[in-house]
């Protein structure tokens, strides 16, 4: 825009906005702008998230890039549709672009232009990047970007974030956009004083910056604008006397757009016949979402997952595992026999021993999943999965925040802000949390190998793996079952649809794996493991220390058993030990709520661990380290899970048989044992109501599973 050029230079922050149809590529250009200079956050009043990055057009001119959510044109549905759309509209108190970089999909060119167009017709400074250049190529799709260009009336060019093309030239067609060597054109794209011209003659003599087709927009959702009492009173009064009709204008604009739309693509694009050859996508697609084989196919794929995170892990899990207990027998001969070197052991090296051995686990598991997404296989589970989400009350972009909530339920609950329909929206973060997320992943681990053997049917089919596929598989059934029965509950009634553009398939970034995997372990190690460290260090304080002076009376008593002649000196030893855990602070709770935990087949150690791990699901496997390990002088060389594996109950029967080890297994499955999952749903629901239903249908129906189990197999 005249005028504005050279002064938006000086600002002391240029912004450059980021928009785009979802799935056009833009995540993937905006990494490459601003590679590690990223932050991630939340626009101001709402939960979505904001990212933002800093990169450098040229010496000495750097630029803030803020991500915006994808949407598909500017009229909003969603939430996240809505702070893109305040931020283009100059509705937004903390931002305003500088400039608008539209991401374009080179490949469905026709549908992202209607977008790209609109953004045109703000006349705000706008540069299309124009992505998946190979993938048009591929369908025999030939654009001229010059007469694109001139048809448009702004830059346009070609980049290829995956590969680092183009980018220069996008970066430079930016600084040039900023010094208004391009401005915006003078003519619309489309007659929009022919929807409502006295209408926006009206509005801009109140507005007079605004443009014709910024002035529509005014008149249709100035309600959602930040404008005061008497300015939306002004446009209520235009609307009546002109008899301003929202639909109508936008129908009418839509059919304008894409009449325009047309001629621009027959004059700069030119495009196979479509009675060509069926592209291997489509192909694949006929066998992948086939309604028999797409369903075997992608058990398939999830067995191979589960399978993959115990064959490819074992070995460096048993390193990890094999390498501490090394350490802590090295320290225990090494250092004095004092509380100090007890602390060190017992509370810092199992606390640290408990986080780090599942990071091979983690790290592979998402590194698998990485390959899925890249892939574009994790779209087509959506599309599979619609029926069946619709017969209990959700739709398939249900899929997506349930499958995410196998990595972790909090961004999970975040992402169905995706979901426009309020009811499949509350049912889906109802449900999300009985996915298995990676946290349960370390509890599942150590007492499937525990109670379950290490065999194999067929030869090939490793039982342990299956195991854990029945686990994820029993969360996510009974998470349908739970919603078919709540959406009877939650009235209410809003029309749904399920509208979903399945990717084209093609190669996975290999170099965007390992940094995923490297970022997951590093997010593990460092926010889980705080927490479990934390609570490691609290357990050893409350398992070697006990109230008044029981910890000395029962000194006496054993040293003074020791003493006489014919003493059993290592079975005396061994109840020593136990006498002093029990007698401690951890002792005492778990003795309180063992009579609620029997009847679940479980003990006062793992009492203490289900207290601990509402914290964190994980810091169950840290909490067993922990009191498995304090007052054991002479096993400090055994491994977690050969503690575990011999300890006994009173009457000499192990504590961890198959009937409890399965019904500690099922309570992990359904139990909320997680306060960041309950803080994000009263967050996402804006009330305390549905995280205190959660936690208690969450809760009863984890103690009633694993009871069921526990009588079955004892």
């Amino acid at each position: 825009m005249p005028g504005q050029g050279h002064t938006s230079l000086k600002k002391e922050k240029l912004h450059i906005a980021l928009v785009g149809n979802p799935n056009s590529g833009k995540t993937s250009l905006f990494n490459s702008l601003t590679g590690l200079n990223q932050q991630v956050g939340n626009f101001p009043g709402v939960t979505v998230d904001k990212k933002t990055g800093a990169t450098s057009l040229s010496p000495g001119l750097s630029v803030e890039i803020i991500d915006l959510p994808g949407s598909y044109s500017l009229y909003p549905k969603r939430l996240d549709e809505w702070v893109s759309y305040k931020v283009l509209l100059n509705q937004d108190t903390d931002i305003k672009a500088d400039v608008v970089v539209a991401v374009a999909d080179a490949s469905n060119l026709k549908r992202n232009l209607l977008f790209c167009t609109q953004l045109i017709d703000l006349k705000t400074p706008v540069v299309i990047a124009l992505t998946m250049m190979d993938l048009a190529n591929r369908k025999g799709i030939k654009i001229d970007i010059p007469a694109l260009e001139r048809e448009l009336g702004v830059p346009v060019v070609a980049v290829n974030p995956r590969k680092n093309k183009g980018i220069p030239q996008l970066k430079k067609t930016i600084e040039q956009t900023l010094q208004q060597l391009y401005q915006a054109p003078a003519r619309d794209f489309i007659d929009n004083k022919a929807l409502a011209e006295t209408s926006i003659q009206d509005v801009q003599a109140r507005f007079p910056e605004l443009s014709d087709y910024a002035a529509i927009h005014y008149l249709i959702n100035h309600e959602s604008f930040a404008l005061s009492n008497e300015m939306q009173e002004t446009i209520e009064q235009i609307e009546i006397k002109n008899k301003f009709n929202p639909t109508k204008t936008q129908a009418e604009e839509i059919l304008q757009r894409y009449g325009r739309i047309r001629q621009v693509m027959q004059t700069a694009v030119s495009e196979p016949d479509p009675l060509q050859k069926t592209l291997f996508t489509e192909k694949l697609d006929n066998l992948l979402l086939h309604r028999v084989w797409g369903y075997l196919i992608l058990l398939g794929v999830l067995f191979l997952l589960f399978q993959s995170v115990f064959w490819l892990a074992q070995f460096p899990m048993d390193w990890i595992e094999l390498g501490f207990a090394k350490l802590s027998q090295a320290l225990s001969t090494s250092l004095p026999d004092n509380r100090w070197t007890d602390l060190l052991i017992n509370g810092v090296v199992a606390g640290l021993s408990g986080i780090l051995v599942f990071v091979p686990q983690i790290m592979i598991l998402f590194g698998l999943i990485t390959l899925l997404e890249d892939s574009g296989y994790m779209a087509r589970i959506s599309f599979l999965s619609d029926r069946l989400m619709r017969n209990v009350g959700l739709n398939g972009k249900s899929v997506m925040p349930m499958i995410s909530g196998f990595a972790c339920a909090v961004p999970a609950i975040m992402s169905a802000r995706n979901i426009e329909n309020r009811k499949e929206r509350l049912l889906t973060i109802l449900i999300t949390p009985l996915m298995s997320c990676s946290a349960r992943l370390p509890v599942y681990t150590i007492l499937i190998g525990l109670v379950i053997p290490k065999t194999y049917l067929l030869g090939f089919l490793g039982v342990q793996g299956l195991v854990m596929m029945g686990l994820y598989l029993l969360g996510l059934v009974l998470a349908l079952i739970v919603s078919y029965v709540a959406k009877w509950f939650i009235r209410i009634n809003e029309k749904s649809f399920f509208i979903l553009e399945l990717p084209t398939y093609r190669s996975p970034r290999w170099n965007n794996v390992l940094p995923t995997m490297i970022n997951k372990a590093r997010i593990f190690v460092f926010d889980a493991g705080k927490v479990i460290m934390i609570i490691s260090l609290v357990l050893w304080g409350l398992s070697s220390f006990a109230p008044g002076n029981r910890m000395q009376q029962l000194s006496d008593k054993y040293e003074k058993a020791l003493t006489m002649p014919g003493a059993d000196t290592a079975r005396l030893k061994n109840e020593y030990k136990s006498a002093k855990l029990e007698s401690s602070y951890a002792g005492i709770m778990g003795k309180s709520i063992e009579p609620v935990i029997t009847p679940l087949g479980y003990d006062w150690k793992i009492g203490i661990a289900l207290i601990t791990s509402f914290a964190a699901r994980e810091v169950f496997v840290g909490t067993m380290a922990t009191l498995y390990s304090v007052g054991d002088e002479d096993e400090g060389s055994l491994l977690l899970k050969e503690k575990m594996k011999a300890a006994v109950r009173p009457d000499g029967t192990p504590v961890f048989n198959l009937a409890a080890g399965l019904s500690l297994m099922i309570f992990y499955v359904f139990a909320m044992q997680c306060m960041s999952t309950l803080a994000v749903v009263k967050r996402e629901t804006k009330s305390w109501k549905w995280p205190i239903i959660q936690l208690i249908y969450m809760t009863a129906l984890a103690y009633l599973m694993s009871w069921v189990v526990y009588q079955i197999f004892k």
